[in-house]
């Protein structure tokens, strides 16, 4: 990771301030305007440029990335560690004395607008949108164009529904909220209600579009030479094709229609609390539109049976690539005493996964590093700058793929040597975290927030913690992030109990600054359970493991755990071995590699 000067870029932009859409986590490079004007490139953070400073704020994936990659321009904002203001509170700090704050109502929700705005009036200052955006001409001809690529029809037999009954279930629940329609904006979401792809995101499968939801009328606004002939006959009669740029004219034009048709009393719009603030202003802003947790998101989360027989499809095919791309590794670390860096592994466990059925892609940027770069929590490693591969070290890997049947996301963590006590300690006690939600049971309507202690809590007994959720939901052949639901600290995981159907990572970790990383991750579904009582007469939910590789052996210290938990390790170990050893019948060093790293424990 190199620092980039920042210098010029602030100096154009300043002279620019002095003049005077989607909400996306991975973006397009044409949207990479935080990495473009700051050096930072973490998928999560906010800058702030005023006319004498900079500042960037992000959060404890990212502490150690921004640290390294923010020149001397730019002032790091720790999110939620003491003593470092918000964003906003700096914003307002910067702000004082009747100043106007400039943002692209296009990339700032309406509720984050209306909250920033309300805290700069304290100090006299106003928020305005800038409706050409700045940091776009100071990047001028040097900024990437807009993807073209072309959109594809997701099969019904992956996506176990078709498009017109998901339109169908989300006019009913549009009617019960008495509602005019709905104006979606999240990508992920238009994909899956949709069943299409695309690939105008890195590792994300979807397309940029907007789409328009009525009691009588269905439009998507796409470019239209992105659709093959084949797209065109899936939507067929059903849906209207829009162009692109013209969501927010049209957006205006049936606010306009809705209030002389109605009045005052008119039905409103419904927007997602995650749209940004020119869709709202477009619709007649606030009082105009109700923003609501989007009921889209609400129903890919929960996924039905065919999603969830392809995700434990996907995974066992996933296991069976990491087993030979870690047998792989050691043999080369170990016996052939290779030098490989971090980006030469991450490429060969691409090319081992590619060769599984319906493999379509990475799902997420390849997080192979060694020794201390596994401390930085979303490490991305370069060629020409990652580190050689220490096979004396920690070798922390947190990998995924996309596939046409589910979408993978998997953490392991080995010791090619031996590792030392405290490496084993810390790992044992994030391996009793992972079984520890894996093993939860609890009544319906319990959160992700409330169910996060049971994989923090062994390393807590210890005055240990990581800077990072729990777990995060994740989509069927879509975002490897997916929301409403996850396991985490935040207060959204409160909003959004956790429900059968619901899929989500399940990766507690341990991060020692300069010296190694650990990180286990699997990813478990949440289906209902028998228990011996009813409680409250209401349905007792579990989790099912879908994740199929091996667990770091050597790094386990057998002591530490208790009876139920080893038995767990080698449960899921033996379960491993049944469900991938076939991969591997022409293939006797991996064979003999998992099976030596699936044998039973005992302490």
């Amino acid at each position: 990771m190199e620092t980039v000067n920042t210098s010029e870029r602030l100096s154009r932009l300043r002279e620019l301030m002095l003049n005077t859409s989607h909400q996306s986590e991975y973006i397009a490079p044409c949207d990479g305007r935080r990495e473009f004007i700051s050096g930072f490139s973490g998928s999560a953070g906010t800058a702030i440029v005023s006319l004498s400073k900079a500042a960037l704020s992000t959060d404890g994936r990212y502490f150690n990335q921004a640290s390294k990659q923010l020149d001397n321009n730019w002032q790091l904002l720790k999110r939620g560690v003491e003593g470092f203001p918000t964003w906003q509170e700096w914003t307002t700090e910067q702000a004082e004395g009747g100043k106007v704050v400039g943002v692209d109502p296009a990339l700032i929700t309406a509720s984050g607008a209306r909250s920033l705005s309300e805290t700069l009036k304290k100090n006299g200052s106003t928020l305005v949108g800038v409706q050409q955006n700045l940091v776009d001409l100071v990047w001028g001809k040097d900024r990437p164009a807009p993807p073209r690529e072309k959109v594809r029809v997701h099969p019904e037999k992956y996506a176990g529904k078709s498009f017109q009954e998901k339109i169908s279930e989300l006019r009913k629940e549009l009617e019960s909220r008495k509602s005019a329609g709905f104006i979606v904006s999240m990508l992920d979401e238009i994909a899956w209600l949709f069943n299409l792809r695309g690939s105008d995101i890195p590792y994300n499968p979807v397309f940029f579009s907007f789409a328009t939801i009525t009691p009588t009328t269905t439009e998507l606004y796409v470019d239209a030479d992105k659709l093959t002939p084949e797209v065109t006959a899936h939507l067929g009669q059903d849906v209207v094709i829009k162009p692109y740029d013209a969501i927010y004219a049209d957006a205006k034009a049936l606010s306009e229609t809705r209030k002389q048709e109605a009045g005052e009393t008119a039905s409103k719009f419904l927007l997602s609390n995650k749209a940004s603030w020119a869709l709202s202003l477009s619709l007649g802003g606030e009082g105009q539109v109700e923003e609501v947790r989007s009921p889209i998101g609400d129903a890919k989360a929960v996924k039905n049976d065919v999603e969830l027989a392809g995700m434990r499809a996907c995974h066992i095919r996933d296991g069976a690539a990491l087993t030979e791309y870690f047998a792989w590794l050691e043999n080369e670390l170990v016996n052939k005493k290779s030098t490989l860096d971090e980006v030469d592994a991450a490429d060969k466990l691409e090319q081992i996964r590619s060769k599984h059925d319906l493999f379509v892609g990475l799902s997420f940027d390849t997080i192979s590093s060694t020794g201390p770069n596994g401390a930085v929590i979303h490490y991305k490693p370069e060629k020409g700058s990652c580190s050689i591969i220490d096979p004396n070290a920690i070798y922390l890997c947190d990998s995924g793929a996309q596939y046409l049947d589910g979408t993978t996301d998997v953490t392991r963590t080995f010791h090619f040597g031996q590792p030392t006590e405290l490496e084993k300690k810390a790992f044992t006690l994030v391996l009793k975290g992972v079984i520890g939600l894996d093993t939860a049971v609890f009544p319906k309507g319990t959160s992700g927030f409330a169910l996060d202690v049971l994989a923090r809590q062994y390393l807590w007994k210890e005055g240990l913690d990581y800077l990072h959720g729990t777990g995060h939901g994740i989509g069927s052949y879509l975002n490897v992030h997916e929301g409403p639901i996850g396991v985490g600290t935040r207060v959204q995981y409160t909003e959004v109990p956790i429900a059968p159907g619901n899929v989500i990572s399940d990766e507690p970790g341990f991060y020692e600054d300069g010296k190694f990383g650990i990180r286990i991750e699997n990813v478990i579904m949440a289906r209902e359970v028998q228990t011996t009582h009813k409680f409250g007469d209401k349905p007792w939910l579990g989790f099912e493991h879908v994740t199929m590789a091996p667990i770091g052996r050597n790094l386990i210290e057998p002591s530490l755990l208790s009876d139920a938990e080893l038995k767990w390790v080698n449960d899921y170990h033996r379960e491993i071995w049944e469900k991938t050893h076939h991969f591997f019948e022409n293939d006797e060093y991996t064979r003999s590699w998992l099976q030596r790293e699936t044998q039973p424990i005992s302490k």
